[in-house]
């Protein structure tokens, strides 16, 4: 298609052209590269705030788990503050992951329909009415996916792993490192018996493997996962 072809599918309205964006004077190596780079970049920054949280919170891990087993007298309670402070940082970058997606379904877009069109033409745009969606996102920029669906991606792909090991070192700290009393007394934290205690690990963990796993409808831009769970453009509400 030459330029001024393009041009006129532009002016007509063609959904597979962006006006003024693929003509002579601004093509898509000047505008839209622009943005895409824009994009990217923002994108990026917030891909790398997630990934400081997790290495904190995999730090702060490993020096609680280094201390309780230190030495057979150090409380195995140490081992749960662990888990609050994991959780603290479970809250943090979920609240990162909604803005990181939220650059990301931008990115996304712009691959899919603008790009991907542009390397192979006979595949079509991905979505129909992509620019008025993106142009509305320009002016109204809001989070696509809830607090909620941000918590489970985070568990599962790094937290929840990090509250199992921690779960796994609590069970062994107070079942077998434990001297002085045997479980569930081994389990007891001051005024709290050690049945109380273990029933309250036991129920927030299992809190998690229900945040975790229970059936949804994803909302979350470009994820890998199979197509019918993927709810593309859909607004969380």
């Amino acid at each position: 298609m030459s330029d001024q072809e393009q041009s006129d599918a532009a002016a007509a309205g063609d959904p597979d052209v962006g006006r003024g964006l693929l003509d002579e004077q601004m093509g898509p190596s000047s505008a839209m590269a622009h943005l895409y780079r824009g994009e990217l970049h923002r994108m990026t920054l917030w891909r790398e705030r997630l990934d400081r949280t997790a290495n904190w919170a995999v730090t702060v891990m490993a020096a609680i788990l280094t201390w309780a087993f230190s030495s057979p007298n150090n409380p195995h309670y140490v081992i749960l503050v662990g888990g609050i402070m994991l959780a603290i940082f479970l809250s943090i970058e979920a609240r990162r992951y909604r803005g990181y997606d939220m650059w990301r379904s931008r990115v996304r877009v712009l691959q899919e329909n603008v790009f991907a069109l542009g390397l192979d033409p006979s595949s079509g745009v991905e979505t129909p009415d992509w620019r008025e969606r993106l142009s509305e996102d320009y002016r109204n920029p809001r989070m696509r996916i809830s607090y909620e669906e941000a918590i489970a991606h985070r568990l599962r792909r790094i937290y929840l792993p990090l509250f199992t090991v921690l779960f796994g070192a609590w069970t062994f700290k107070v079942v077998f490192v434990v001297t002085d009393a045997a479980w569930p007394a081994s389990a007891s934290i001051g005024m709290l018996s050690g049945v109380i205690a273990t029933g309250l690990v036991v129920l927030g963990y299992v809190g998690l493997l229900l945040v975790t796993f229970r059936p949804r409808r994803w909302k979350a831009k470009g994820e890998l996962r199979h197509e019918e769970e993927i709810q593309p453009w859909e607004e969380y509400e």
